[in-house]
Formats: C-alpha cells, sequence, structure tokens
C-alpha cells in the first residue's frame, strides 16, 4: 500500500472501497450525465433579481469584505445567503 502514502484520509477510503467491489456501474451513463447537467445548471443559475434597503455603514463594509475576499460586493451577498439557507452559516455562540 505504498503507493497510496500520498493519499489523505478520505481518498484512501475511496480507493478501499473501490478496491472491495463496492461501487456500481451505472447503466445508463449518458442519461444520468445530461440529468447531472441539468441539476448543475440549475442549481448555478441566477434568475431571480431583489431589491434590499441597508445601512450605508453595513454597504461600506459588505464592499469592504469583497474586496479582501476579491469578489464583487454582490456575489458575496449571496454566498452569505446561500450558506446561511443551507445550515452552513451559524451565529457565533
Amino acid at each position: 500500500m505504498n503507493e497510496f502514502k500520498y493519499l489523505d484520509s478520505e481518498e484512501k477510503e475511496i480507493v478501499e472501497s473501490y478496491n472491495n467491489d463496492e461501487w456500481e456501474s451505472i447503466r445508463n451513463i449518458d442519461k444520468e450525465k445530461q440529468i447531472h447537467a441539468i441539476y448543475a445548471k440549475n442549481t448555478s443559475l441566477k434568475n431571480k433579481r431583489i431589491n434590499i434597503r441597508i445601512t450605508e455603514r453595513d454597504f461600506l463594509s459588505l464592499k469592504e469584505k469583497s474586496q479582501v475576499e476579491g469578489i464583487p460586493y454582490q456575489s458575496l451577498i449571496s454566498s452569505i445567503l446561500h450558506k446561511y439557507i443551507n445550515g452552513s452559516l451559524k451565529e457565533k455562540a
């Protein structure tokens, strides 16, 4: 197993799972690819616009944070909302 010494634990689990024949072939791979391509497109599609009012102080802070992150402030706001909705953004205890 020396050839796997550079793998992290998750990668080693995947290799072990494959070697233990725990994987199954997908019958219609082209159809599955099409379905998952649609899922990916719909997940990343930004087709809704909202208008909100926030304080100038918060707005300037958002713009400052976005510059530090190297992304547009609208993308930062969208990311924050997405993380909050999915439960990965939590309030500090």
